[in-house]
């Protein structure tokens, strides 16, 4: 056994001198790495890759702050534990910064450059700032496997892209076809729908005549975007709709262009919305293109790439898209054809990357056909052979699957897997093979050339979990640690990459890719918005680490979270988290001070009361934490964890033990206190590394040990043996005297050197022993001089303070403690100025004006004073009855 150094800690706990100095000690030691050790049961976890050029956020520090305490925790309890992480290429993320980049300091466009020079710059860009989120990662503290770190743009995870690809392609799921896209006019590339953000903006909705060709009259629709009425193709009403039926059939003629356009009935139409007649235009409407199928409508294309309109739009040929509505709704005007246009607030959707309003464009891309893929993906999760925690994200989960579309994997964009489709000029042959070819393979020509487009990001990301464990090679990683244990990740990419997971596991491992998903909520700010550029409201995790530490950070995150909800960030929790921090640090540098001679043993010593009792409250701690966190309760471990060591151990364990560590009770007493202070100290720091891994090594380091390191020592057990629920009915007993004692102390402004005497009136024999036996910490802790213990007081003791207590009521005589006038008159005066705040606080109350116009909070904060001063009034009351 290691004895520890002994050396007595430093007065403060300055991270700056711990974190770094054990985080470089693991990684030298080799701890975070994993080998494949048959016998062991496995447990990994694959990171969910951030961006390679990114820095770390809250919501990457949250993340991964949980993925390490579920990594320390199994490592300790002896699993094989692998943690393997990597980086996203992230397609128009990283090619736009490298292109702003580029633009700002030559002035010049990737066009400029050519493909292959810029992507050699993009590589460049990689190079250079690709490791800062791995560093970052560092700092916080994350124990992963960076000897297996991987890219989704490595060689193994490109050969994995290929091999799916080609795959999928000849089963016929992947094909090329025309389709309606989402279009990003800034970005100049198709994302798909789940890169969609919807926001709700004010616009209108303007009501416009389409005459009928026969000259009976108009029909009126509304919509939200008037310059798509030059590419309506039909007008659409519902069959039931019987303010419409002698005009099904009919043709209209679409107002400025003179097109005829026909009126058809399709049940997608609501006859709520507007008029109840809706314009068709399949070119730049999903649910317009369907319609379109369904009826065999022509789509005509008026707004182009660049969100310009063009020659189909007639005069507006060239006009940007919003310029041309303008223009329109003027003209519609003059025409006689406006009817009115009506304030209206509706969804938009935007661009996730740069928030540019998508335009729904038709145009040829590639495409994963999702149905055969979504249904075994549907029935793995009806049948639990993957498990969302919590368990409502199932549901989400499974509408979305039920509901898909096609997924659109084609992107105009040059960074990323590039399509490996050829094509030949020659005879107009497509080829898709698992290697490239060099020739066609229909005619011989060499006249071929490749795809321009890339892979959405998300297709490599779906295979992370096999493509970085060897796939397709069958690796012995691959069939040690796939499926992987769990899944950790933010609530919103449940359907970006989850599902996606999923699918393309059961489709190329033919077994699901994780058994577990446990999906944490976003971190917002302290009034709850979202953090963002625009608000000015984000906070740094790196400069948090750098102020406080990372223990502090991690702590702080996992505390009060629930698994899938939403945590705000306040500053002031941090401080809270450093107060608990400073607080395990002085109570271990007192119990190092008082451990200089300890060399093991003590076990043997009959253990006093207060021994019996932190054991059992540290066995029940163990059981209680190991169950949080098997179940993902992280933060109810880490509260747990909270209150046992601040309440428990620190405040009353050790001052419990204190005159008998000093020596002052016997030598034997001193050893067995000894032993329960080394043994629940640092068994408590077993349970606390996964959360605080830094300070918990430190401290742990200079207790006996034998581990090289906290991280590889064995997991703490429960024991039921410890477990004493006497011993904790007594304490209990106890602890509850001396906090009311303490309480009528502080009532009644009696000095701190003032010692009281104190009258304990108990129902039997049994509660008198056991107050007798803690007598000596009731006096210590409570300042009591002189105790009598009576069995059934018959008469309350005149002018005294009274303490009600489990199966005894505690009475302490004031005659002598107090100056009774003095005391008297403070109560009468803060009596009054309680009777003032309160009378302010009802007028505030019964104003009607006052409880219409002020915030709801507001008048809550409002009630909830006054319920505090009429209950502060009340103890007053009271008090000043006692002492006249």
């Amino acid at each position: 056994m290691n004895s520890g150094e002994h050396e007595i800690l430093s007065k403060t706990y300055d991270p700056k001198k711990v974190e770094q100095k054990w985080y470089d000690f693991w990684k030298e030691k080799g701890f975070f790495h994993a080998e494949v050790e048959e016998e062991k049961e496995p447990f990994c976890i694959v990171m969910p890759p951030p961006n390679v050029t990114g820095s770390l956020h809250l919501g990457h520090a949250l993340n991964n702050t949980l993925q390490d305490i579920l990594i320390r925790f199994r490592r300790m309890q002896g699993y094989n534990t692998l943690w393997l992480p990597g980086t996203d290429h992230a397609g128009i993320a990283t090619q736009t910064r490298v292109e702003e980049h580029l633009t700002k300091t030559e002035g010049k466009s990737r066009h400029d450059l050519g493909r292959e020079k810029f992507l050699e710059r993009v590589w460049q860009w990689k190079e250079k700032y690709g490791g800062q989120i791995t560093k970052q990662l560092s700092l916080l503290g994350c124990s992963c496997d960076w000897d297996r770190e991987r890219f989704t743009m490595d060689e193994g995870c490109s050969r994995a892209v290929r091999e799916v690809f080609v795959s999928l392609y000849k089963k016929g799921l992947i094909y090329r076809g025309n389709y309606i896209i989402n279009w990003c006019p800034k970005c100049q590339t198709t994302i798909s729908d789940i890169e969609v953000e919807h926001e709700e903006r004010e616009s209108r909705l303007w009501y416009v005549r389409y005459p009928l060709k026969d000259g009976t009259g108009y029909i009126t629709v509304a919509t939200t975007r008037p310059e798509t009425i030059l590419g309506d193709t039909a007008v659409a009403v519902n069959p039931d709709d019987e303010r419409y039926t002698d005009m099904i059939g009919k043709t209209a003629v679409l107002p400025v262009l003179g097109r005829e356009i026909p009126i058809i009935a399709d049940d997608y139409v609501d006859p709520n919305f507007g008029t109840g007649a809706v314009k068709i235009t399949p070119a730049h409407d999903p649910n317009d293109f369907e319609v379109g199928r369904r009826h065999n409508l022509p789509q005509i294309t008026v707004i182009d790439q660049e969100g310009k309109m063009t020659k189909e739009a007639g005069k507006y040929e060239g006009m940007d898209r919003y310029e041309c509505r303008e223009q329109l709704v003027r003209d519609l005007e003059d025409m006689g054809l406006l009817v009115k246009a009506e304030e209206y607030t509706h969804s938009v959707g935007c661009c996730y990357r740069c928030g540019t309003v998508i335009e729904p464009l038709v145009s040829e891309q590639w495409f994963v056909k999702m149905k055969p893929l979504a249904e075994p993906a549907i029935k793995a999760a009806l049948e639990g052979k993957v498990r969302f925690i919590p368990e409502r994200f199932t549901k989400i989960y499974l509408n979305w699957l039920e509901n898909i579309n096609d997924w659109c994997i084609s992107r105009q964009l040059w960074w990323g897997h590039r399509i490996p489709v050829w094509y030949c000029n020659q005879c107009g042959s497509e080829m898709c093979e698992y290697e490239d070819p060099e020739a066609c393979t229909a005619c011989g020509s060499r006249d071929i050339y490749q795809d321009p487009d890339v892979l959405d990001t998300w297709f490599s990301s779906a295979l992370w979990p096999f493509s970085t464990l060897g796939w397709p090679e069958e690796t012995p990683e691959l069939k040690h640690f796939y499926p992987t244990s769990v899944l950790v990740t933010g609530r919103d990419i449940i359907f970006f990459w989850v599902a996606r997971m999923i699918f393309m596991g059961l489709e190329f491992m033919k077994e699901v890719p994780f058994h577990e998903v446990f999906i944490h909520g976003l971190v917002l700010d302290s009034l709850g918005r979202k953090m963002s550029k625009s608000l000015g409201n984000g906070v740094d995790p790196i400069e948090v680490i750098d102020q406080y530490g990372s223990d502090i950070l991690r702590f702080m995150l996992v505390t009060g979270n629930t698994p899938g909800n939403d945590i705000r960030f306040h500053f002031e929790r941090l401080e809270g988290t450093r107060n608990f921090a400073n607080k395990i640090w002085n109570a271990s540098r007192f119990a190092l001070m008082n451990l200089g001679d300890y060399e093991g043993g003590g076990e043997e010593i009959k253990p006093e009361l207060e021994d019996r009792w932190i054991l059992s409250r540290y066995s029940k701690t163990v059981k209680e934490v190991t169950k949080n966190l098997e179940n993902y309760e992280l933060g109810e471990a880490a509260r747990s964890l909270y209150d046992f060591i601040w309440n428990e151990f620190c405040d009353w364990y050790i001052e419990l033990a204190k005159d008998r560590l000093y020596g002052k009770v016997s030598e034997e007493s001193r050893r067995r206190a000894q032993f329960t202070l080394s043994f629940v100290l640092g068994n408590t720091m077993k349970l606390l590394h996964p959360f605080m891994p830094f300070i918990t090594e430190e401290i742990w380091q200079k207790l006996p040990h034998e581990e090289a390191s906290i991280m590889i020592s064995s997991w703490p057990k429960p024991n039921s043996e410890l477990e004493d629920e006497k011993a904790e009915e007594q304490m209990n007993l106890i602890m509850e005297i001396i906090r009311g004692i303490r309480n009528i102390r502080a009532e009644m402004n009696i000095k701190p050197s003032q010692k009281v005497e104190i009258i304990a009136s108990v129902k039997d024999d049994a509660t008198a022993d056991i107050i007798h036996r803690g007598m000596d910490h009731i006096k210590k802790l409570a300042g009591v001089s002189k105790a009598e213990i009576v069995i059934d007081l018959k008469e309350k003791p005149q002018k005294s303070a009274a303490a009600v207590v489990s199966g005894a009521e505690i009475y302490v005589p004031l005659e002598g403690i107090i100056d009774f006038e003095v005391e008297i008159r403070r109560i009468e005066k803060e009596l009054s100025e309680i009777s003032q705040e309160l009378k302010k606080t009802d007028k505030k109350l019964s104003n009607e004006g006052f409880l219409k116009k002020a915030p709801p909070q507001v008048v809550e904060k409002e009630k909830n004073k006054k319920l505090e001063l009429e209950q502060k009034k009340t103890a007053l009351e009271e008090r000043l009855k006692m002492l006249r």
